[in-house]
Order: structure tokens, then sequence, then C-alpha cells
């Protein structure tokens, strides 16, 4: 059996990205979203995501924490946080996203991956266990953790965020054509138009993702394979 997840990070980040991955949802074929709820745009970005499938994008990496509002995240200093403190956070930003929504994270992953940080990866699968959630895992060291602790996690994850857009039109017929016939596989994505509000070198990129997904030949691929998206 196959599983196919076509999850879009970073809801709530900007918004012009969170416009782009709404309409990628709404009228593209992306399944699922994560949502980053300690920037000044999550309230907004919540209320346009009414229905849609949402998990949380943990963010330790910038603005402020949750848990202690005082704090605020620089990416550099993310190897010095306590698995303790990890762990709270996940829970306050679990606990803000299902206040937010009215209804809890479909699962759990992490901006930038940064839960290849064993003090990261502790403190989150602390927190993923009490709640019972899964969690994404990038590689093979992540997952082999993930299920040593008892947690659902991904056996795949195709996608990247690099100089240049992974999901072109040809990537996207490419990888579901190649994709194994069966287990649990993630297209992690970043759909959305370029940041109005947030300095990032990472945009132009973003939207080569929209235009994919919104795209009637994504569809058609997705048809003509007989490839069935869903959701964590």
């Amino acid at each position: 059996m196959r599983r196919v997840v076509l999850n879009a990070d970073d809801l709530g980040y900007d918004p012009a990205v969170t416009r782009g991955i709404i309409e990628s949802m709404r009228s593209g074929v992306v399944s699922s979203t994560t949502l980053m709820v300690n920037t000044p745009f999550t309230e907004d970005a919540t209320r346009q995501a009414a229905g849609l499938s949402i998990g949380l994008h943990l963010n330790l990496a910038r603005w402020r924490s949750v848990s202690e509002p005082s704090r605020e995240f620089v990416e550099a200093d993310t190897a010095a946080l306590g698995a303790d403190f990890v762990e709270a956070e996940t829970h306050a930003q679990l606990s803000r996203l299902q206040a937010l929504l009215g209804r809890p994270a479909t699962h759990i992953d992490v901006h930038k991956h940064l839960h290849r940080l064993p003090n990261v990866l502790t403190g989150v699968i602390a927190a993923a266990q009490s709640k019972g959630l899964p969690v994404r895992s990038p590689d093979e060291p992540v997952r082999a953790a993930l299920r040593a602790a008892g947690l659902v996690t991904n056996d795949v994850m195709l996608g990247e965020a690099d100089r240049v857009a992974y999901w072109s039109l040809e990537t996207f017929e490419t990888q579901l054509r190649a994709m194994p016939a069966s287990g649990f596989i993630e297209l992690m994505c970043h759909p959305g138009y370029s940041p109005s509000e947030v300095r990032s070198g990472y945009g132009q990129q973003r939207e080569v993702e929209l235009a994919t997904f919104t795209s009637a030949k994504a569809r058609a691929v997705l048809e003509a394979l007989g490839v069935r998206l869903t959701s964590w």
C-alpha cells in the first residue's frame, strides 16, 4: 500500500507566502500544510486556512518563543537549547495551534529540519509521544530515532529548499513516476508568492513551485499515474 502526502511548509511565515500556499491547496494539488505559530502573520494565516489539513511547523529558528516570550530565537543558537526546553516549546506551539484552529495539529515537522540536532530531536520526540502525533523524518537517522520511540513517520521524503526551485513540473512528473510502489511518502514543497514583509532570499523559488502545483498539468499527471494525494 502506498500513501503520498504533498505538504507545503511555512504557512504563516509571510502574508504573500501564506496566500500562495492557500492557493496551492484550494485551487491546486497540495494536500497538507504546516503552520508557524510564532510569527506576526500567524493569526491571519489561520483565518485563511480554515478547513484545510494543517500540522505544526515547529519554529526554533526565528521570532519569539511561545513558552518563554522573552526569548528570541536565533538559528545559530539552536544547538544550545536544552531538550527539556524544546519539549516545553513544542507543547506550547502545539497548544497555540489548537487554540487558533479549534482542532489539534495533524503532525509535526520542524523548520529547517532542526530536529537533525540531537537536543531538538529528543525534545520533539518527548512531546510527540505525549500527544501521539506523527513526526516528519527528513533522513534515515531521524527516521530510525522516531521509529525507535514508537512514533509514526514517513518512509521517504522528497523535496528541498535551495537556490533553485525543486518542484518544476518536469521534476514532479519524474518523481511521481519513480516513487516506490508502497510506503508512506512525503513530498515536501514550498509554494508561495515572494515574501512581501519578511526579508528572504527564498522567493522566486516559491513562485516556481506555486506555478507547478496550480497547473492543470500537475493534476493531469496525478490522474494519469493514479496517484491520490492525501494528508497526514
